[in-house]
């Protein structure tokens, strides 16, 4: 029998808690599939697949220590798969449609009396069938919610079984991290600091053995004044560059999406710059914004944006355990460097001082942090990000073939990031069969036409892929 409650993580808490007036903490996706797909099938395999993760059978009860998760005894499929129509004005076309309807979405609140999910399909989407998935972000991170979005594709695998003692002990390990975290500030530098010699790399091992670290003794007061430092530059980093993008939102969500870029090119252009795939999807990132900027006569020249990114302090073999576990990386973005080589480097230089930083494990304690706190302490504390920062950022690496869902292929997908406090600007990048993409969900009054952005970001990549070919191959000396 299932459990019927169990205690919500603090930083999962903290997710919850993050709702707003302008921003709601879903995670919007949208699934494109050829041929269509029937009302039934998706019903069969949802309750087939999905429902055997014992949280989407949750509900949340909140109360004045936290959260839990409750099993609802009143769960009904049909409240979570929804038919959906996709109404078109004139003159619009269907892709414009389920843009407006997935902005739509995003700005629409999920039943808290019932599991914090809901599919929408729609018929008859450009020969096949669109679905829209919104999950809440507390019930997990971008990596824990692809590996559940693939196991109920076809051929996907349930979840591992969970004995009481497992799930028990994994609740434990959830709020673990961030104490170990705070030790430094709090009088222990020495010992808990020892954890941290090696970064992120670090972080997920000690994630992966929770129970392990506090026993080290290399390099403890460099390693100590490097978490320290790093603690500083979070709490003393500007606000953020004044731009058309920075203000006070108003609630309504607009989204966009373009067509992939080839993967492929992608690699040989970093291979020919020396840079990560990172890099130049970032650089492409920096000019699409600048770009737009500058048409509306907000000169970017000498300006950067800094965006929050996720940074996974998982083992990737354990995401199927949900909950979130990453933290947050501030960074900045060189939109007023117009020279696509420029930018592309100066990306590169912002991502290797990023790697060997402790800012994500720290933050990821900043949320635990705040998810002990009343409401009001915790979104006065996670504004201070808010204000630090224009836009979240998230890059998730999909599957390399299509896949199939109840017989049809999933010829695209893409999902939209939340934002919190008043962060107007939320950037996706996910690859998936052999392409990459953007996809972008903004405020109306901040960015009331995100697809001129995502317009710009194939011809910022044509900018270095002309520069790659120029270049001489070859096995070098």
């Amino acid at each position: 029998m299932a459990e019927t409650s169990q205690r919500m993580s603090r930083v999962d808490t903290a997710w919850l808690r993050m709702d707003n007036d302008v921003n709601l903490m879903m995670i919007v996706g949208v699934w494109l599939l050829k041929p269509a797909i029937s009302y039934a099938a998706l019903a069969e395999r949802i309750e087939d697949k999905l429902l055997k993760y014992v949280r989407f059978r949750q509900k949340v009860v909140t109360d004045a220590m936290g959260a839990s998760w409750v099993h609802d005894d009143a769960f009904e499929l049909g409240r979570h798969l929804q038919h959906a129509k996709l109404p078109r004005e004139p003159g619009q076309s269907e892709r414009e449609a389920l843009q407006a309807l997935a902005g739509e979405l995003a700005n629409t609140p999920l039943d808290p009396d019932h599991p914090l999910w809901q599919f929408h399909l729609i018929d008859h989407y450009e020969g096949g069938s669109a679905l829209v998935l919104r999950i809440h972000h507390c019930i997990g991170d971008g990596i824990s919610l692809t590996s559940v979005m693939l196991s109920i594709t076809d051929g996907g695998m349930d979840p591992p079984k969970r004995r009481k003692r497992a799930a028990a002990q994994a609740e434990a390990e959830a709020d673990w991290l961030p104490d170990a975290v705070v030790k430094p500030l709090t009088g222990l530098a020495a010992k808990a600091a020892a954890m941290y010699g090696e970064g992120i790399d670090k972080a997920v091992e000690i994630l992966s053995n929770p129970q392990q670290g506090l026993l080290g003794s290399l390099a403890l007061a460099r390693t100590g004044a490097k978490v320290l430092g790093d603690v500083a530059a979070l709490a003393l980093m500007a606000d953020d560059s004044p731009t058309l993008l920075k203000g006070k939102p108003i609630g309504q969500k607009i989204v966009a999406w373009g067509e992939p870029l080839p993967l492929d090119q992608v690699k040989a252009v970093g291979k020919a710059l020396n840079c990560s795939i990172n890099d130049v999807l970032l650089a492409c990132v920096a000019g699409a914004i600048g770009a737009y900027l500058r048409e509306l006569g907000d000169d970017p020249a000498g300006k950067e944006i800094r965006a929050m990114v996720p940074v996974n302090l998982r083992p990737l073999e354990q995401a199927w355990k949900l909950g979130n576990r990453f933290g947050l990386a501030p960074l900045t973005l060189p939109i007023g460097i117009d020279n696509p080589i420029e930018r592309v480097y100066a990306v590169r230089v912002r991502m290797s001082e990023l790697k060997n930083s402790y800012q994500p494990l720290l933050a990821f304690a900043v949320l635990s942090v705040a998810g002990a706190l009343i409401k009001p302490v915790q979104d006065g504390l996670l504004g201070l990000f808010a204000k630090k920062a224009t836009a979240v950022m998230t890059n998730v690496p999909g599957p390399t073939t299509r896949l199939k869902f109840c017989g049809a292929t999933l010829r695209q997908t893409m999902f939209w990031v939340p934002a919190s406090g008043d962060v107007g600007v939320g950037v996706s990048i996910l690859s998936y069969g052999g392409g990459v993409q953007f996809g972008l969900i903004t405020d109306k009054k901040l960015c009331p036409y995100p697809q001129q952005i995502i317009d710009r970001f194939e011809p910022e990549f044509e900018k270095l892929l002309l520069v790659a070919m120029m270049l001489p191959w070859g096995d070098g000396e």
